[in-house]
Formats: C-alpha cells, sequence, structure tokens
C-alpha cells in the first residue's frame, strides 16, 4: 500500500481510506461479523485511515472499530473521527454542536467507546453557525496539547471558514463529497486547500452507491436507508442519473474494470493530496475498491470519462434541503 502525506501538516495515510458510517448507520442493516472482517482485510491490506464519527449508530461504530482493534494493532491506524451530529433517542437529528465545552464532552466519550488514549484526527462534522469557528477549532487544540488529539481536520465547511481556522491552528485535511458527479470543491474550495496545504479526504467517491454499477432502478431500500430520501436516487433523477454510466460501462469495459474502479480511480487521479474514503461494508466491495489501486488512467480515458460524465451533469442535490442548509461549503458566502 501506498503512503502518502494527509496535507502539509498531516499524518501518513494510504492513499486510500475506509469509511466505516454504514457498518452502523444511514444505509440499513449491516452484518456486524462481516462488518469486523471487512475492517480486518482493509487493514490487513494497508489501509491505515479509518473514518468515523461519533454519532454513526449513536456510538455504535466507535465501539465495532473497537472490537475489530482488539486482534490488531491500533498504533498502525489512524481513527479519524467526526463529532457534532446531535441525534434524539430515535435517531432523528437534531443540531451541531460545536461549543468548546462540548467539543471536550464528546471527545472524552469517544476516547473510552474507542478504547484508545488519543483521536489521530479529529473534526466537527458540520460548521456550528451559533460558533465561531476559531473557538471550536481552538477547543480541540487544546485536546492537541493535551495530547489527546494528534491532528485537526474540518468537515463540509467553505473556503473563508478554512482560512479561519487554519488561522487557528494547521488543518491536516478537510473532509468533504467528492465524485466524479460531486464536483463543487473544485470551483474554489479546492484550490484553497492547496494554497493552504490543506489534503482532502473524498467520500462520496461513488456517490453512495449510485455510480458503483451496482445500483439498478428496481432496487428496493431497505429500512432506515437514508438514500430514500436522498434527491439523487428518488423520480426521474434517478433514471437521468442511472443514464449516465452507459458510456461510463463502456469505458470499464475496455480498462477490465468495473464502474466503481473507474469512479475510485477518477478521484485518485485528481491530485496527490486527495483520499478517497471508500465505504465498503463487505470484504467482496473492498476487495473490488482496492482493485483501483491497480488502474492507470491515460490522458486519453480521462477524456473520455470527462464526456461519458461532464461536470454538472447529475441530477438533483447531494442531500435533501433542510440537511444541505447545514452545509458550509454550499453557502455562497463561503464558495
Amino acid at each position: 500500500m501506498k503512503m502518502q502525506k494527509l496535507g502539509s501538516t498531516g499524518p501518513q495515510s494510504s492513499i486510500i481510506g475506509l469509511g466505516c458510517m454504514g457498518m452502523s448507520d444511514l444505509y440499513g442493516p449491516a452484518d456486524e461479523t462481516e462488518s469486523i472482517a471487512t475492517l480486518h482485510a482493509a487493514i490487513d491490506a494497508g489501509v491505515n485511515l479509518l473514518d468515523t464519527g461519533d454519532f454513526y449508530g449513536m456510538g455504535h461504530n466507535e465501539m465495532l472499530i473497537r472490537e475489530a482493534l482488539r486482534t490488531r494493532n491500533r498504533d498502525q491506524v489512524l481513527l479519524s473521527v467526526k463529532f457534532g451530529g446531535m441525534r434524539d433517542p430515535a435517531g432523528n437529528w437534531s443540531a451541531i454542536d460545536g461549543r468548546p465545552e462540548a467539543v471536550k464532552n464528546f471527545l472524552a466519550y469517544t476516547l473510552r467507546r474507542l478504547g484508545t488514549d488519543h483521536v489521530d484526527i479529529y473534526r466537527p462534522a458540520r460548521l456550528d453557525p451559533a460558533v465561531p469557528i476559531e473557538e471550536t477549532v481552538g477547543a480541540i487544540a487544546d485536546m492537541v496539547k493535551a495530547g489527546y488529539v494528534r491532528h485537526i481536520g474540518l468537515s463540509e465547511v467553505g473556503a473563508q471558514t478554512l482560512r479561519r481556522a487554519q488561522a487557528v491552528h494547521p488543518i491536516s485535511d478537510l473532509q468533504i463529497e467528492y465524485s466524479l458527479v460531486s464536483r463543487g470543491i473544485e470551483a474554489e474550495i479546492l484550490p484553497v486547500c492547496r494554497e493552504l496545504g490543506i489534503g482532502i479526504t473524498a467520500y462520496g467517491v461513488l456517490s453512495r452507491g449510485l455510480i458503483s454499477g451496482h445500483w439498478g432502478k428496481d432496487k428496493v431500500l431497505a429500512p432506515g436507508d437514508f438514500r430514500g430520501r436522498n434527491p439523487r436516487f428518488t423520480g426521474g433523477n434517478l433514471a437521468h442519473n442511472l443514464a449516465l454510466l452507459d458510456a461510463l460501462n463502456v469505458i470499464a469495459a475496455d480498462k477490465q474494470a468495473t464502474v466503481a474502479q473507474i469512479a475510485i480511480a477518477w478521484v485518485m487521479s485528481r491530485g496527490a493530496d486527495i483520499v478517497p474514503l471508500v465505504g465498503a461494508r463487505r470484504r467482496d466491495r473492498l476487495a473490488e475498491s482496492l482493485g483501483a489501486l491497480n488502474i492507470q488512467l491515460s490522458a486519453d480515458d480521462l477524456a473520455r470519462i470527462e464526456v461519458a460524465v461532464p461536470a454538472g451533469a447529475i441530477a438533483g442535490e447531494r442531500y435533501a434541503p433542510v440537511m444541505m442548509a447545514h452545509l458550509d461549503s454550499e453557502q455562497r458566502h463561503s464558495g
């Protein structure tokens, strides 16, 4: 597994990471035994970046990772944890909390659930509109000084917020959606990250399965799968979006690859400062995703991909309107 520095101040990360959310939440039921086996397979393949959130399954995801690490070396992995997403017992989302006292409280519980004495990268899941980013980052910086956190990351924030945060403490990476069909960061956010030396950990590289090659218009979603309310997966949008894959299938066949592997390889081609997070919940899907590491996309390949799926071709927003409103990265004032 190749390694690279995450941003100019971050840790050494594998060039592909594993996003663990789906093992606990939002995509319907997952098999815990298979999830742990998938975590083991990823670590054994050299994937060292494991991304989670304290609100994924209300702590379940962190405890799942703790269980998986019982038979692996914790110091060989980077635990990236998001915090701040507030939920109720029914699982509904209620608010974002970035207050300094909340930051330290969330971290205390995370360390206990993960069974570790430090988090490698700690980041607010979203910007709390009621708390200046300087205060939230400052609280994490206190935890860096105390040894409980190694690096500070951010998630789904815009260019102005990045600059303000970086002025308080070096930011290792910005976690944000980036894929062949979600390219909004290219206009302003990605250039600012490169100017400031902030890496990108890209989630949604397969657009939550939409461009994985495993989705069909008749797919029945499990109870609790939030994609049933996602604009890209509903009505006419879904038919339009699946049609985009027709040309991509031809390119994949020519490269003796799968559509998912082409989509992941495309993200990797965008720069050495971008680490795709794959959301595999099963070993077979993980193996397919890791196969993207063996694909070299030529200039001609990339040109064909751009023609097949032009920027802006996707129908539907990334999230439902109420969730889009929480994305500082999508607000015009922040780029």
